[in-house]
């Protein structure tokens, strides 16, 4: 895995792009106060959010090989940092709202504990300088999909 992460100039303050070996862009940039213009997230920010999708895919592929009917994934991280450089996360904290139709709680709270656990590089890289910590809620998504009528 590789990318190369590029300064956009002098006339961009503390803006970065960052091409990614699988041919995609992201931009970074900076708070004001340290030169950037708040155009796009903090480089610290995109380690927070490529934790999260990496443990929500995580979860999916394991409820989904579970046989669970799951219709919806999404976890809010929550962190706290170091107050002295370098700004390590201390604290995460991982809280998933689950959707689908009949899960098992014990298979969905297994399938994070995996994910922390065995699959997810981000998180364990991340928890040996922060402390982890996740909830989680099942929705049950008890309504059929809409149907669409067929006009003959």
């Amino acid at each position: 895995m590789e990318c190369t992460v590029r300064w956009t100039g002098l006339s961009s303050g503390m803006t970065f792009l960052a091409e990614t070996g699988s041919g995609h862009v992201v931009a970074m940039d900076g708070a004001p106060d340290g030169g950037g213009r708040n155009l796009a997230p903090r480089p610290m920010e995109v380690v927070l959010l490529g934790t999260g999708g990496c443990t929500a895919y995580d979860v999916v592929v394991i409820l989904r090989k579970s046989g669970q009917d799951i219709r919806g994934c999404e976890v809010t991280l929550k962190s706290e940092r170091a107050e002295q450089d370098p700004k390590v996360f201390t604290k995460i904290h991982f809280h998933f709202t689950v959707r689908g139709r009949n899960l098992k709680p014990n298979v969905v709270e297994r399938a994070i504990k995996l994910s922390h656990d065995k699959y997810c590089s981000a998180s364990i890289m991340l928890e040996k300088t922060a402390e982890i910590t996740h909830s989680f809620e099942i929705v049950d998504d008890l309504a059929d999909p809409p149907q669409q009528l067929q006009q003959q």
